[in-house]
């Protein structure tokens, strides 16, 4: 028999509990153990003036902004609307049934004035990072770094050649303006860029990731590997050399502000260079567990450098045919360093001992005698081919995964793949938030599980 739905007559009075209707195993709930803003509105206090109209409360826009960052909400009008329909959102934002959202345009002229000229971002960022370091998530003894390319907010076709094209007016142009003499964007490398977007200047035109060029900002993060737990997180343009510099920043970082020193340091070739490995290894102590960036191979059937054998005592190569390569073979009045301004030492050999020797076709064909440049790093070099020997550097090639996953997570599910906000200021934002939203799902997922939530 088909059944038929009798009308009940409304009551006056209803006696409804948000705390009951919000799942006990439901993600925020879990969430909401580990957000601690109790030092937030002393941070805040500066930025706000004694008198006047009471402002929106800051606690409530940075729960929605957490809210939209764990769950890809990336409008923030859409972040409105949810979370005024949402039951599970009302709870975690503290409004109740009958608490009044505030407009989305309240975000905008919050996080470019308060937020940004306080930080906010970062201090939220790094006590969250506190909390996964008091609940045993952080272990410090392995860290591993990467990058990934997060296209910009810009269109790929509408860009010009010159700054003196771009409009005179306008906020993202006035920080990229402001960025120039910045090591992680203008600064990072002295090639101009072939293009450069009105919308968003600061944004690198690149085609990096095996795509079609596109402008975009690098996203990099430093993480522990014993959970995966982000320890640092920065924004840069989208070139080798800021990754790199990011990286020493990053490492620094976190030592003076939470005393983490990591042990070993994983990363791909781009961190191998002579120059990254000699301050990993002789200015931090951290041993460089990441391939070695290397050209001195030959393709031609020659032989290549590594044919030659280097003694440390005589600093001088030996050739297959027993001769000497030197740096110096002569002396000078005026002693000379010998060090190229690539930073590298040029050995030679005699051009009597090659012009007899059986083996120049299949050394030197098309020269008169045989260089060998080592780099002036070449010490620090050797320890990472040597630590890529061990059974410990096969285990970090697979703990290197794990910030891959991060960065899958942090496009695929936070749904951060194109960047909503323009410029510098607006990159920095959006990954310390998306970076802040991962490290409390990981602390969701990890805690909750060891130790289960009480039934409501």
């Amino acid at each position: 028999m088909m059944g038929e739905r009798t009308v009940v007559q409304e009551e006056l009075f209803y006696g409804f509990n948000l705390e009951r209707h919000v799942p006990g195993d439901h993600l925020l709930r879990a969430i909401d153990r580990f957000v601690d803003l109790s030092d937030l509105r002393r941070h805040l206090a500066p930025y706000y003036s004694p008198i006047g109209r009471p402002s929106i409360d800051p606690e409530l826009l940075i729960r929605m902004l957490i809210v939209g960052y764990c769950f890809g909400i990336r409008s923030e009008r859409r972040l409105c609307e949810e979370v005024h329909l949402n039951l599970a959102y009302r709870w975690f934002c503290r409004l109740g049934l009958e608490g009044d959202v505030p407009d989305h345009s309240t975000f905008s002229k919050t996080r470019h004035g308060r937020f940004r000229e306080s930080d906010l971002l970062r201090e939220l960022f790094e006590t969250v990072l506190r909390r996964c370091m008091a609940e045993g998530l952080v272990g410090g003894e392995g860290f591993a770094v990467n990058a990934s390319l997060i296209v910009a907010d810009a269109h790929r076709q509408r860009g010009v050649a010159r700054t003196e094209d771009l409009p005179q007016a306008g906020r993202a142009v006035e920080e990229y303006l402001a960025v120039l003499d910045d090591a992680a964007f203008g600064a990072a490398t002295p090639v101009p860029p072939k293009h450069l977007s009105p919308a968003d200047p600061a944004a690198r035109w690149t085609a990096s990731w095996g795509g079609p060029a596109v402008y975009a900002y690098c996203t990099n993060y430093l993480i522990d590997v014993d959970h995966a737990v982000i320890a640092d997180v920065e924004a840069t343009t989208a070139v080798r050399q800021a990754e790199v510099g990011a990286a020493r920043t990053m490492i620094d970082r976190t030592r003076e502000r939470f005393d983490l020193w990591p042990e070993r340091l994983i990363g791909d070739t781009g961190y191998g260079s002579a120059e990254m490995l000699n301050w990993l290894v002789h200015v931090r102590g951290i041993e460089p567990h990441i391939p070695v960036f290397d050209k001195s191979r030959r393709t031609d059937g020659t032989f290549s450098r590594e044919d030659f054998t280097y003694d440390h005592d005589s600093d001088a190569y030996t050739c297959p045919g027993g001769k000497l390569l030197q740096n110096n073979r002569r002396s000078f009045t005026k002693p000379r360093s010998g060090v190229t301004k690539d930073d590298t030492r040029i050995y030679r050999a005699s051009k009597s001992d090659c012009d007899a020797c059986p083996l120049k076709p299949s050394c030197c064909p098309k020269e008169p005698a045989r260089k060998i440049p080592r780099s002036i790093h070449e010490g620090a070099r050797d320890m990472a081919r040597d630590i890529a020997k061990t059974e410990a550097y096969a285990t970090s090639r697979r703990q290197r995964k794990k910030v891959e996953m991060l960065f899958a997570h942090f496009k695929r599910i936070l749904k951060l793949g194109r960047l909503r906000l323009r410029g510098p200021c607006g990159a920095r934002d959006e990954f310390l938030l998306a970076a802040t939203a991962q490290n409390l799902r990981k602390l969701a997922k990890i805690c909750i599980a060891q130790s289960p939530m009480p039934a409501t």
